[in-house]
């Protein structure tokens, strides 16, 4: 039988956990989304030239880089969301789980 304390115990990990994750998730995905920042520069290159301005480059570069960064936040943001729900189901599992041994004991 699971004890209170037990099941304080493992949320405090479960959170402490889940801090660790979300950190590691923001550093990957922001080494790892690339791609719209390279398109802007490379969109932006021959506009540049054609408009011989550096204003294109500086448009699409934070444009390119805004779109990494809101992509990768919300990449995170989802694989948090599923793992909280499969912590959700097996606390709920494990609680049913309970419930029944305590009904078939008495």
């Amino acid at each position: 039988m699971i004890t209170r304390k037990q099941v304080a115990n493992q949320r405090e990990m479960a959170g402490q956990e889940t801090e660790k994750h979300l950190e590691d998730c923001s550093v990957s995905n922001a080494l790892g989304t690339w791609v719209f920042s390279v398109a802007g520069a490379l969109l932006a290159i021959p506009v540049g030239i054609k408009r011989k301005s550096l204003a294109p480059l500086v448009f699409f570069g934070t444009t390119g880089t805004m779109l990494d960064i809101i992509m990768g936040i919300s990449q995170c943001e989802r694989e948090h969301a599923e793992r909280q729900m499969k912590l959700l189901e097996e606390q709920n599992a494990a609680a049913m789980c309970t419930l029944t041994e305590t009904g078939t004991e008495s």
